[in-house]
C-alpha cells in the first residue's frame, strides 16, 4: 500500500509539472533555465504554473494532505530504504521549491504564501500529535519527519534570509538525525524482529551504548542546543518572527510536542524492566559495524550544532541573491 501511495502521489505531481514544462517550452521556445530566469511570466501564468510545480514538490516534502504515503512507505521499506527516503528523497521537495519555484514564479510565491503557511502549520501540529499515539517505531519517526519538513517550508516561505538559511540547514540536519534514528530502529529490529514499542523496555540495562546514541539523536530530533537541529529550528523561527508572528508561535508548538513524543518514546524503550517474555535473549550492544556507520552521523550532528558557520558562510551569498531576486 505504501508503494502504491508513493507511486500515485509522485506520478500525479510529476505529470502536472511535465505539462507545465511543455507549456513553458511552447510559450518561450526553450527550457534553458538561465534563459527562463530572464522571462517575466504574466500574473495568471505564474499563478497556474506555480500550482503545478508546487503540487509536485509538496508531495515530496511531504505536506498535508499529500503526506499519507510517507508513514506507509517507511513501514514497508527496509532500513536502507527508510534511510534513503529520509536522507535524500524528502530533500528533493525543498530543493525544488527553492531552486525552481522561487526564481521562476516570485509573484505567485508571495500570492500563495498564506496558503502554504496554513498547510505547513496544519502539517506540523497534525503530524506531531499523531506521532504521540503511534505504536510502531517507524511510524513515529515518519510523522516526526513530516513535522520537521513542514517547519522547513515555513522557513522557506518567510522569504527572510535568516529563515531561508535556517530551512536549508534544518533540511540537512534532518537527513543526519532522521537517518540515524531509522538505523537505530533497524539495529533492534535485526535482533528482536519487531518494531512495536510495547514489546521494549529496560534496554539501558543491557545496551548502554545503543541507549546513549538513541538519547543523543532523540534530543537532536527535538532541537536540543548543541545539535544541528537546534541551529536550523532557531534560525527558522527567528527569521519567520520578523515576517509573521502568529505563524511563528504556532510553528514553535512543534518543539513542545516534539519533546512529548520523543522523550516518551525514549523513556518507554530505555527504562523499566526488560520484557523477556516478548523478546529473545539477544541483548548485546552495538557491534563494531554498527558503531562505524552511526559515528559519522553522530559527529556531523554534533559538529554542525557547535560550528554551523561552515555551512552558513557558504550559503549566505547565494541565499541573499535568491531573496533579493524574488523581492524585486
Amino acid at each position: 500500500m505504501g508503494v502504491f501511495f508513493f507511486f500515485f502521489f509522485t506520478l500525479f505531481g510529476s505529470v502536472l509539472m511535465l505539462l507545465s514544462i511543455i507549456y513553458i517550452y511552447y510559450q518561450t521556445g526553450t527550457t534553458n533555465f538561465e534563459i527562463l530566469l530572464t522571462i517575466n511570466f504574466s500574473k495568471n501564468e505564474q499563478l497556474i504554473l506555480w500550482v503545478a510545480f508546487f503540487l509536485s514538490f509538496a508531495s515530496k516534502v511531504p505536506m498535508v494532505p499529500f503526506h499519507v504515503w510517507l508513514p506507509e512507505a517507511h513501514v514497508e521499506a527496509s532500513t536502507t530504504g527508510s534511510v534513503i527516503l529520509a536522507g535524500i528523497l524528502l530533500k528533493l521537495g525543498t530543493y525544488g521549491l527553492l531552486r525552481f519555484l522561487f526564481p521562476l514564479f516570485p509573484l505567485a510565491c508571495f500570492y500563495y504564501a498564506p496558503l502554504v503557511y496554513s498547510l505547513s502549520v496544519v502539517g506540523i501540529l497534525y503530524s506531531s500529535i499523531t506521532a504521540i499515539r503511534q505504536s510502531d517505531f517507524k511510524r513515529i519517526i515518519a510523522y516526526t519527519s513530516i513535522a520537521h519538513m513542514n517547519l522547513v517550508i515555513v522557513g522557506l516561505f518567510s522569504f527572510h534570509i535568516i529563515s531561508v538559511e535556517g530551512a536549508i540547514l534544518q533540511s540537512i540536519s534532518h537527513g543526519f538525525v532522521s537517518s540515524a534514528l531509522f538505523l537505530l530502529i533497524g539495529v533492534v529490529y535485526d535482533r528482536f524482529h519487531t518494531r512495536m514499542v510495547k514489546y521494549y523496555g529496560g534496554l539501558a540495562h543491557v545496551m548502554p551504548l545503543y541507549v546513549f546514541l538513541f538519547l543523543f539523536f532523540t534530543l537532536a530530533n527535538i532541537g536540543f542546543p548543541g545539535t544541528s537541529s537546534f541551529v536550523g529550528e532557531f534560525l527558522i523561527l527567528l527569521g519567520s518572527f520578523n515576517v509573521n508572528i502568529p505563524i511563528t508561535i504556532l510553528s514553535s508548538i512543534s518543539m513542545i510536542l516534539g519533546g512529548c513524543y520523543s522523550l516518551w518514546l525514549f523513556n518507554r524503550i530505555a527504562y523499566g524492566n526488560l520484557k523477556v517474555q516478548y523478546l529473545n535473549n539477544f541483548f548485546f550492544d552495538l557491534s563494531n559495524r554498527e558503531v562505524y556507520y552511526l559515528s559519522p552521523l553522530f559527529l556531523c550532528t554534533l559538529f554542525f550544532g557547535i560550528y554551523p558557520e561552515i555551512f552558513l558562510d557558504y550559503m549566505h551569498l547565494s541565499t541573499q541573491l535568491i531573496i533579493e531576486y524574488i523581492n524585486v
